[in-house]
């Protein structure tokens, strides 16, 4: 049976002082309510190590927002695999649908991160997704399953990885995909995986949820046959909130 395990990415939001005070609401909230699922906390750069010193010894995983695929160099304003595992980071998430949109990412620079991220040992979160357009087009099985195969090219141990789906149109939006609809991509998600790499790799993917879930639809959600947890954005800045939406999956 698969380990539900629930990420907050707290994006560009709180001050080192505010991210401190949020982690300490979330692991006091937490209490014991949290045995069978891995939960972890995406804070921002600025503010890892400040997340790590209230988090350590717990089971919180510490985790980074994204990574370079370069030890270092003359890259001005990223950071790399070797730093932020140094800063106590044991997850990492990459290509996120915000670094797509926003900041360039492909499946070439997702592949090439998720390369050096598993070389080094972090937990990877894959994210993959697709836009209104694309899901009002139909084509969101095929943008989906390219973003699989293109994001592990190349890579013939996938194991430890964890792929987040996240529908871009509820994003932030307020937007959730229904139950069913999730698990239709997450199933499909599952199968790429099996031509991949076989049945008894696929049967240990995690797969996250990725899109506006809330205490409201979070159990609804982690029912679902192939949704293995979340991947938590708005939510998760809300100590009670976030801890809630854990107990749902630590529950299913």
């Amino acid at each position: 049976m698969r380990t539900k395990i629930v990420v907050g990415n707290w994006k560009m939001n709180n001050t080192i002082a505010e991210s401190t005070q949020l982690a300490q609401e979330v692991l006091a909230q937490l209490g014991e309510g949290f045995s069978g699922c891995e939960v972890g906390i995406a804070p921002t750069f600025l503010a890892i190590q400040a997340v790590g010193s209230v988090i350590g010894g717990s089971p919180v995983q510490l985790t980074a927002q994204n990574c370079h695929y370069e030890n270092d160099g003359a890259f001005t304003g990223e950071v790399s695999v070797r730093m932020i595992k140094a800063a106590g980071c044991s997850h990492v998430i990459i290509g996120h649908s915000e670094r797509r949109q926003y900041f360039g990412e492909t499946n070439s620079t997702v592949n090439l991160k998720v390369k050096k991220a598993m070389s080094e040992g972090l937990t990877v979160i894959m994210c993959v997704g697709e836009t209104l357009e694309e899901r009002e087009a139909g084509v969101t099985g095929a943008v989906v399953s390219s973003q699989v195969r293109e994001g592990l090219e190349g890579i013939d141990d996938i194991t430890g990885l964890v792929i987040a789906y996240e529908p871009v149109w509820a994003i932030g939006t307020g937007k959730t995909a229904s139950s069913a609809q999730a698990e239709e991509v997450h199933d499909l998600i599952r199968t790429v995986i099996v031509k991949l790499y076989g049945e008894a790799v696929a049967s240990e993917l995690r797969i996250q949820y990725g899109g506006s879930v809330k205490p409201s639809n979070a159990a609804e959600l982690f029912a679902m046959p192939n949704i293995d947890g979340g991947l938590i954005g708005g939510a998760s800045l809300n100590a009670a909130d976030f801890v809630a939406i854990v107990k749902a999956a630590a529950e299913n």
